[in-house]
């Protein structure tokens, strides 16, 4: 299990002796390590697996699991893949949702006993044609990444929706849309582009239904794009994205595919998993590895 202290604004330190005594409830045999730096989960992950740990738990927030996806990446067991377990202790938590785990952490403890492996899809993306890195749930260009650096500057002040909705406002009035070309399967945009969410799931920033019809084992991204407008119809489409609503406005564009790929003259700036991806990349390359990971859920 591997657990990051500082998930939660510190919760994931608060909570862990509640933690090991609800997997000792449970009768699980486990080890506990905690994380100590960015980064620390993927390396603990890795070694994790090639010790021989059949069940590796991210105890944390979306860049908890981020990072534990990406230290198992390509590593099997006698030629199956390791399965992961997730504990959400995190502010936002999405990925951990979009699979299935309960929000509480006795029935998400639960569930790493009652749970059966489930393969899910496994994304990758290459950034500028040269280093490719995976994710779970979501990559989001544009107005979520310009979000996600208003969150990092304030966690430390706040958290759930008081943590994300003013930065949600802050990043109405610093977006500069770029102009942007996608190619999704047979669909060709060239536009102007507030954001654009690359979605294996779901929900993200923990309310936000950026692709409600997304599934995270169907072989495909969802994709949301919307298209620059002014600053009445941007605080309009903000709420029906809490709602999955936005999929039927005018400025939004959805698709599906396996294969995405963005490119921008003007620089992009996206987050991945809650974590920043790039401040000025030139192109984006998204691909699906179609159950290349197995959850415990």
């Amino acid at each position: 299990m591997i657990l990051n202290p500082i998930a939660g604004k510190g919760y994931g330190a608060q909570v862990e002796p509640v933690l090991r005594d609800l997997l000792k409830e449970q009768r699980l045999k486990f080890d506990l390590e905690k994380t100590e730096y960015p980064g620390h989960a993927t390396s603990m992950a890795e070694r994790a697996a090639r010790d021989g740990y059949d069940l590796i738990v991210a105890a944390g927030g979306d860049g908890t699991t981020n990072e534990v996806v990406n230290g198992l990446v390509g590593l099997s067991n006698n030629g199956r893949y390791f399965s992961l377990g997730l504990l959400p202790i995190g502010p936002g938590s999405d990925f951990a949702h979009n699979v299935g785990i309960p929000a509480d952490l006795p029935g998400a403890c639960r569930r790493l006993v009652t749970g059966e492996p489930h393969p899910v899809d496994l994304c990758m993306v290459t950034v500028d044609e040269s280093a490719s890195v995976y994710f779970a749930n979501v990559v989001n260009i544009g107005f979520g990444g310009i979000v996600v650096q208003e969150t990092i500057k304030r966690e430390e002040e706040a958290s759930g929706l008081a943590l994300y909705l003013p930065a949600v406002f802050k990043a109405i009035f610093r977006s500069k849309p770029p102009r942007v070309t996608i190619e999704a399967g047979e669909q060709h945009l060239d536009l102007s582009a507030l954001m654009i969410c690359i979605a294996n799931g779901a929900r993200e920033g923990g309310r936000f239904l950026s692709a409600p019809e997304a599934k995270p084992d169907d072989g495909a991204f969802d994709m949301c794009v919307v298209q620059e407008t002014n600053f009445l119809n941007m605080l309009t489409l903000v709420p029906q994205f809490r709602s999955g609503k936005h999929t039927e406005h005018k400025l939004v564009t959805m698709g599906r595919a396996n294969h995405i790929s963005v490119s921008s003259k003007d620089g992009l700036i996206a987050h991945m998993d809650g974590e920043v991806l790039c401040m000025q990349a030139r192109k984006l390359d998204f691909d699906i590895l179609h159950h290349e990971l197995i959850v415990r859920c």
